[in-house]
């Protein structure tokens, strides 16, 4: 049995798919076949039932996963002791990006720069996109590490450090007839144009499973990709939001209006997969992270 033949399966198994895996792997598709029929038969048992279209676990499969993942791992780290004693961590970590207000004690640049410094070595790859995105990513071992804002049951199969917890509330212009008011509840927004974040942004999950547990629905009016362009729709009295307020800085004319009992809350967080070990380079970023949010800078 060989660490490549390991690899090869652990990532059939992440992808659900050979062709998805030959392209992370960066050999084709045969090859890969090929290795993990070649474990199969060193094991004496099948991993992975394939049928035209799916490729799924067996309970041999699911049996032996976790397993190769930690074996997988121990070899990962066997090789970056060494690299420590040759001069210093080596080695990559995949880091996934969102749109992060600049406030944050643990901005994502300040923390490749901060870890950067201490671990010349090792190189960040980073990643763009949405939360539920790179929650998924982490499931499947694409990335090691992400900032995402999800709501709590957004977070199955991940562990969670959060850097800050927000209760969301309704963002409108300073004119709008619910300005004034010290709270609003859900069913009195029904009728107003909303301006929301894609459907892949934890802020949309939040307010959607908000709606859906009241049993009410709104309409959207605009959907936007970019913080900065959401608030200015709120901002020239296109719609209103809900948001946390850390969305808005320094807009002097919006307003945010606390929201009733079914406020969702929003918490930005570095979320690591729960079932996949994380190598010497990504549990560094991780501690370095740490260390910044609980001093403060």
């Amino acid at each position: 049995m060989e660490l490549r033949q390991i690899r090869a399966f652990v990532v059939v198994a992440d992808e659900a798919s050979f062709t998805r895996a030959a392209a992370r792997l960066n050999v084709v598709q045969s090859a890969v076949s090929a290795t993990v029929r070649n474990l199969e038969r060193e094991l004496g048992a099948q991993l992975l039932e394939r049928t035209t279209h799916h490729v799924r676990l067996t309970p041999a499969g699911r049996l032996f996963l976790p397993e190769a993942r930690r074996t997988l791992a121990a070899a990962q780290e066997a090789r970056h002791v060494l690299e420590q004693l040759r001069g210093g961590l080596r080695g990559e970590v995949r880091l996934g990006l969102i749109q992060t207000p600049q406030n944050v004690v643990v901005h994502p640049a300040a923390l490749i720069a901060a870890f950067r410094d201490g671990h010349p070595g090792v190189t960040v790859s980073v990643r763009t996109g949405g939360s539920v995105q790179h929650a998924e990513d982490l499931r499947r071992g694409r990335l090691d590490i992400a900032f995402v804002v999800l709501p709590p049951e957004a977070t199955a199969g991940l562990d969670l450090y959060v850097l800050r917890s927000e209760k969301m509330q309704l963002l409108c212009h300073a004119d709008h007839p619910l300005s004034g008011r010290d709270h609003v509840e859900l069913a009195e927004l029904v009728a107003e144009p909303f301006v929301e974040t894609p459907a892949s942004w934890g802020n949309r999950l939040a307010t959607d499973a908000a709606f859906a547990r009241a049993g009410l629905s709104r309409r959207i009016a605009y959907e936007i990709g970019d913080v900065a362009s959401f608030v200015s729709l709120v901002k020239y009295r296109l719609g209103v939001a809900i948001a946390p307020m850390s969305f808005v800085e320094r807009e002097e004319e919006i307003r945010g209006i606390p929201l009733g009992a079914d406020a969702p809350a929003l918490a930005l967080a570095l979320a690591v997969p729960e079932d996949h070990p994380l190598s010497a380079p990504a549990t560094a970023l991780l501690q370095v992270a740490r260390e910044m949010h609980e001093s403060g800078s």
